[in-house]
Formats: C-alpha cells, structure tokens, sequence
C-alpha cells in the first residue's frame, strides 16, 4: 500500500478525486475509449489522474472505469508510476458510476486499502486531462464554505443533482478556468498534444563539455536561445556525477541539448540517459535529447563519417524505447565572421526538434 498524501487541504478538511473514466468515446469516431486514447504516447486518463496526484493534499484517487477496461487501467496505474489510485467497476450510466467510486469509502471490500472517508470528495471527469490545484482548491473552499441557490440547482451539472440526492448537502458552483476543457471529438485529442508540447517547451538545458573549442558555442548557442526558451546552461563532463545537472532533471526538465566536439560521444551521452531513467522522467512525457557536435574542420568534408551515424541512429532507437528521442546536429565552425548566424540556425532547427518532438527524425543529422 502506499502511503497517503500527507499534504494539509485548504481549510483542514480531508479530501479525496473520483474520475468517472468509464465512457465509450462514440463522438470520438474510433474503436478505443477517448479516455485510453495516446496523446504524445500517453493515455490520456493518465494525464487527469497526474494532475490529482500532484495535489498532495489530495488523499486518495478513485478511477471508474467499465469492467472491460479494469485490467487496462491497472496496466496504467503500473507503467506510469501513478499512486494513491484506487480502481473501481462503474455502473451503466454516469450517475451510477460515480456512485459506485462514492461508495468505496464505506465499504468493507476496500478497507484493506485503508480508504478513509472524506469530508471532500471532488468529481472529475478523466477526459479533462488540464486541471490545477487552484481550481480544485476553489471548489473544496466552496463545498467547506457555501450553500446552494436556485440559480445553481437550475443551471448546475448533473453530478450536482447526485450530489443533492444521496450526499444531503448543499452546493456552489465555482467559475472554472479556460483550459477546463473536456476532450471529446478528436480535434479535442490534436488540440490536447498541442497544449502539452508547448508546456513541454518551456526550458531546455544546454550542457557544453569543458573544452576551450566549445566555449564560444556554449555561450552563444544558449544566448539565441533565451529569446525562445528558458535555458539552464553548464559547463561539465557527463562522466561525473554533477550536483547542478542532478537539480535540473529533479526540477522536471525535459529537454536537453549536449554540445561536443568528439565524433559522437554517445559514451558520455549515455550517462544523462540513466540519470534521465533514474529520474523517472521520461515515463511522464517524451524527453528531448539533442546531440549538438562541432565541426571545426578545415575542409570541406563532414568530420561525422556512416560509422558514426550509424552509431547514432542505434542510439536514437534504444533511448526512444525509454522515450528518450534523440537528435543529432551539426555545426560547421569554418568561418569565425558566420559563427552567429550559424548558431542562431543551429538554435531555429533546436526550437523546431523541441517543438515538434517527432519521432520519424529520431537519430537523424541536422546541419545548421
């Protein structure tokens, strides 16, 4: 079992979620339920049980689901490291499914998972994968707070009606936030991946090995960048265990750009992969990794030879089963009077692979 949210509700009450995810998804057009549908590789439930699981006053998560899907959703619960989360058989409609999640805390079935009963219990629906702790502290402060008026029983949900029913109590409609939005045609799914790519680019860490070849770019590269991105920049070897890096993929970074002037360094590179893994990092969301190799050659040729991208490319396939996709980009540091312009391409084809985040360019070489 394990342990409860130790984290103080607003106002001092307990509080538990219940997410009806019991639904078939007809609107959306496909066999499988909205709610099961990937959204960057990601069912979507998963998203809305995450976003409960961060409140950490939050002290237990119920999931319902139809009886065909319970084995699915524990599959979830599993793969993506989610906890407090309890699965529960819905019913035939909504009303009775979340009933059926309401009734778990009084039952004898469920206390050997020490459910305790709640003085909150907010209800969620698992298709509205976008929601944070202010709002849900809004509505637990109007439940601890408010009464009911005839305007909200006239113009309320139906799980208000289920709530007046069977729970006795009073309620108060609390004016939610715009990204509140429930995903249920499948432009609903496009518009959802495009939100939590722009949420997954919003910082990148740019980590340059300690060469005096690769200051200027260092310190360049991350310049161009800052006018796009929020940019970490340090100055390490992979190979040690670094304390500011360490703090930077704690704080759920997941973007990285590694400049070096080796052929490949997939070596080093590979030990930001397992501190990536240990992290549990990429089983949220598809981390980007960006290999960033300076060519100051005088010649014409590439300094990256087939060999090389060979290597590359295994290496994009084996990190891309971790969700790790990996890049690669050249910058030709020929002409000391282009340097500028060639970085600021180099950070215009980062932004786009960021952005983008497709996994057809995996192990591809991009050259700035």
């Amino acid at each position: 079992m394990e342990p409860r949210s130790s984290g103080v509700a607003p106002g001092g009450v307990s509080v538990s979620a219940v997410l009806p995810a019991g639904g078939s998804g007809e609107r959306l057009g496909g066999a499988t339920p909205k709610q099961f549908c990937a959204v960057q590789g990601r069912p979507l439930v998963s998203y809305a049980v995450r976003a409960m699981e961060r409140i950490n006053w939050i002290s237990d998560i119920i999931v319902v689901v139809s009886p065909e899907n319970i084995e699915t959703m524990k599959t979830i619960i599993e793969k993506y490291g989610h906890k407090r989360v309890t699965v529960v058989k819905g019913g035939i409609t909504r009303h009775r499914s979340i009933f059926n999640g309401l009734k778990v805390f009084a039952e004898d079935e469920f206390s050997c998972h020490l459910l305790q009963k709640p003085e909150v219990v907010i209800i969620h629906d698992a298709v509205r994968p976008f929601v944070e702790e202010d709002i849900v502290s809004k509505v637990v402060m109007a439940a601890k707070e408010h009464g009911c008026t005839d305007y909200d029983l006239d113009y309320g949900t139906e799980c208000l009606h289920l709530a007046l029913k069977y729970c006795k109590t009073n309620a108060k409609l609390v004016e939610g936030t715009a990204d509140l939005w429930k995903v249920t045609y499948k432009r609903d799914l496009y518009a959802a991946e495009s939100i939590i790519k722009d949420n997954l680019s919003q910082q990148v860490c740019v980590i340059t090995n300690v060469k005096e070849t690769l200051a200027q770019v260092g310190f360049l590269l991350p310049e161009s960048l800052k006018s796009q991105i929020k940019v970490e920049a340090i100055s390490i070897s992979l190979s040690k265990n670094d304390s500011h890096l360490q703090n930077i993929i704690s704080g759920q970074c997941y973007n990285f750009v590694c400049v070096n002037d080796k052929r490949c360094a997939i070596q080093e590179t590979q030990e930001l992969v397992d501190m990536l893994e240990k992290s549990n990092i990429p089983l949220l969301y598809p981390v980007v990794l960006i290999l960033v190799h300076l060519d100051s050659s005088e010649n014409n040729s590439f300094s990256i030879g087939m060999e090389d991208l060979t290597t590359i490319k295994k290496f994009a396939r084996e990190t891309k089963k971790k969700n790790i996709l990996v890049y690669g980009l050249l910058i030709q540091h020929k002409d000391p009077l282009l340097l500028q312009e060639t970085v600021n391409s180099a950070a215009a084809l980062i932004m786009a692979l960021i952005k983008d985040r497709n996994p057809e360019l995996i192990g591809q070489l991009l050259v700035a």
